[in-house]
């Protein structure tokens, strides 16, 4: 018994002094056809350069997913793709590393609101309206007809939550572009926009994940939905669908990596960043999934015919309209708190 408790101790001991493994390198998407075609483009070949493995999970977004990674010390994650708020967000509260822009080396090829001080951009994406093309022959052109359940039969869904959707039923209202954040700025705006819900309300189906939305048309369990432009052509890709988009009034943002403060391997993460921003390799991942890159270099090197599926088109462009990122970093978390009060009701 007693070389037992002694072998037992000296085990203990042993493993106490050895080091922790090294975690392998970090990153964080938001899964789907996206995440895929970054790994074609971005993860793996990184990984075969520079020689190390890598792990990569893929999230659903939330500052508080953030808050709590931080929170409970180190991070599991290095590198992770955030929406604009969060970006916005996270950098005022020490949240991200700072990001040597000397090191990423490309600060000049980017567009303007691809750079940060703690963010490179990724992608640029639409949230648009979708729909199945070989259901509906004239399909819907704006957000008027999303709400017009006579003429377009059928269940909706959208993203749970109060950003795009008090936007879109405004829109749908007929509020202009250009008056939009004016409006939903006033208490009677946000009345407005929230009475508007109110008439879709009983024939909304919810989603929370982007693959949802796909998934939801693809069953026929509702006629239309928002949806992230890139889902809509991936799975037109991969099953041959006949999904369509309609981008009048869709609504386009910047995703950006950032680097989780204390990551363990930060070093390895500004350096995957950098990989992931250069030109010849954003070139690539237009190809697979349809996103804009912010690298104006790659943007010039991808061929028409993938242009136009990109909501950096020009004419895709001409009538979207940028997500205001200051007003929700301003108004989410009471927005937020209204919504979900509204739809508990």
């Amino acid at each position: 018994m007693r070389t037992t408790i002694l072998a037992g101790a000296a085990i203990a001991v042993l493993a106490t002094a050895l080091p922790a493994a090294a975690r392998d390198l970090t990153i964080v998407g938001w899964g789907g056809a996206g995440q895929a075609a970054q790994d074609e483009v971005y993860f793996t070949p990184f990984s075969e350069k520079v020689g190390k493995p890598f792990i990569q999970e893929s999230w659903d977004g939330g500052y508080g997913v953030l808050q709590a990674k931080l929170k409970a010390g180190a991070p599991n994650w290095d590198v992770v793709q955030v929406e604009a708020e969060e970006l916005a967000l996270g950098c005022a509260d020490g949240l991200y590393e700072t990001l040597d822009w000397d090191k990423i080396g490309v600060k000049d090829e980017f567009l303007e609101d691809a750079v940060s001080e703690c963010g490179a951009g990724v992608i640029y994406w639409s949230m648009a309206m979708g729909y199945d093309g070989s259901k509906i022959a004239d399909g819907p052109k704006n957000w008027a007809d999303f709400w017009d359940t006579a003429k377009y039969p059928g269940k909706r869904s959208l993203r749970k939550g109060a950003k795009y959707n008090l936007e879109f039923a405004l829109l749908a209202d007929g509020v202009t572009a250009d008056e939009l954040y004016d409006v939903l700025s006033t208490p009677e705006g946000v009345d407005r926009a929230f009475k508007k819900l109110d008439e879709l309300k009983p024939n909304i189906v919810w989603w929370e994940s982007g693959a949802q939305p796909v998934q939801f048309l693809a069953s026929g369990e509702v006629a239309l939905t928002s949806v992230y432009n890139g889902r809509i052509t991936g799975i037109n890709k991969t099953e041959g669908k006949d999904f369509r988009l309609v981008w009048p009034e869709s609504m386009y943002a910047v995703d950006s990596w950032v680097i989780l403060k204390g990551a363990e391997n930060k070093d390895l993460a500004l350096d995957f960043i950098a990989f992931a921003s250069q030109a010849e390799n954003q070139a690539k991942l237009p190809l697979k999934v349809d996103y804009g890159v912010p690298n104006k270099k790659a943007a010039a090197a991808i061929p028409e015919d993938v242009q136009k599926n990109l909501p950096t088109y020009p004419e895709n462009l001409e009538h979207a309209l940028p997500l205001n990122v200051d007003f929700w970093i301003d108004n989410s978390e009471a927005l937020t708190e209204r919504f979900n009060a509204w739809l508990a009701q």
